[in-house]
């Protein structure tokens, strides 16, 4: 029997991608077929890195080729990604912007923020990383760069910050160009032009995803970053408290007022339970259960997942190095699947906002 590349591409057109509910052909992520005799190779090009569904994408791949060509081809599958965005988010080479907000402080949203760009970066994302908590920046403490001053180059004949890199990501920080010893006394447009300057006047090159760590509750801040960059959709941190949810609930609801209109690509519960390291299979709902879960089932608006209360996580904060950092430690599993999950939502919203866009397009030409 001889293969060909007509075959193959029928084959994988039964194969669909399960969050986008198309298939791979349609959606253009078949790539680079070779056959030779009964060896079949292909790319598979992902909408992300992080795509939790990896493996089961390639899974359904092989089998397909298997039912519908020969149970002969010996097939060889290069799994890549090229990360999709849905708009130009109005900072030079970055796909997609992704906020990370809480309606409360105290709920674990910067450790949330900087594990969550970690893990995109581990899975092999170009990312980066803005503290914009102007009043509260955490990113020098988290990341060991207490007293890092950014350099600064000249880019097309304009003067750029360089953001500073550790541990594979660009990181930002109003507390790179402050005294960690002195408050920051600032008014409302002192702030929004602080924040701005972040994105406008940095050289962050090409990257698939910007993370926002944004101050607690809606402010100035919020709104400037919103309204004056298409922010791709936002995560919200919250704990299982009653008290921390409805809070929550507020900032999701500023999110999707519409002169903002920003997606909501999940909900993620911080502290969820206590896991003492002594009893690593016990968990203590210390501060309630599920609460994070009903809020996003009540919103119909996905849930990221559940992080633990770990005392290793606030102490890797405070010495330099995120907990998703330690290969083995207890909490890498759990930021890392919440990274993917925040992966895969970002793919879903920009292929949503893709298709809506064709349909209006198609409506004015016919009108």
């Amino acid at each position: 029997m001889i293969i060909t590349k007509e075959q193959v591409l029928q084959a994988l057109g039964n194969v669909e991608e399960p969050d986008l509910k198309k298939d791979l052909v349609t959606l253009n992520m078949i790539q680079d077929i070779h056959i030779d005799g009964n060896n079949v190779s292909f790319s598979v090009v992902l909408t992300t890195p992080a795509c939790p569904l990896k493996a089961l994408i390639e899974n359904a791949c092989r089998n397909a080729i298997s039912h519908f060509i020969s149970k002969e081809a010996v097939v060889s599958i290069n799994m890549t990604s090229r990360v999709t965005t849905q708009k130009n988010t109005g900072v030079p080479g970055v796909k997609n912007i992704i906020a990370v907000a809480s309606g409360k402080g105290g709920v674990g949203k910067s450790t949330v923020a900087a594990n969550l760009a970690l893990g995109l970066a581990k899975a092999g994302a170009k990312v980066g990383l803005i503290d914009a908590d102007i009043y509260g920046p955490s990113v020098p403490i988290m990341f060991g760069l207490e007293g890092a001053r950014p350099q600064a180059s000249v880019v097309d004949g304009k003067t750029r910050i360089e953001p500073i890199e550790k541990y594979g990501i660009k990181l930002l920080s109003i507390g790179f160009f402050t005294d960690p010893n002195q408050p920051v006394p600032w008014r409302g447009p002192m702030v929004s032009t602080a924040v701005k300057q972040l994105f406008n006047d940095a050289d962050w090159g090409d990257l698939d995803y910007l993370v926002i760590d944004l101050p607690p509750g809606t402010g100035d801040i919020h709104i400037t970053v919103t309204q004056t960059f298409p922010v791709t959709g936002a995560v919200i941190v919250t704990t299982p408290q009653n008290v921390a949810l409805a809070d929550a609930k507020k900032g999701i609801g500023m999110f999707l007022m519409p002169a903002i209109n920003v997606p909501i690509l999940g909900v993620v519960e911080n502290m969820s339970y206590f896991t003492p390291a002594e009893l690593p299979e016990n968990k203590y709902y210390i501060f309630g259960k599920g609460g994070g879960h009903k809020l996003a089932e009540q919103l119909d608006v996905p849930f990221l997942g559940e992080i633990p209360l770990v005392k290793g996580i606030s102490e890797s904060g405070d010495a330099g190095k995120p907990t998703i950092m330690d290969e083995d430690g207890p909490m890498t599993s759990a930021f890392l699947e919440m990274a993917r999950r925040v992966a895969q939502q970002v793919a879903i919203s920009n292929a949503k906002a893709l298709d809506n866009a064709a349909v209006a397009s198609r409506y004015m030409e016919q009108g």
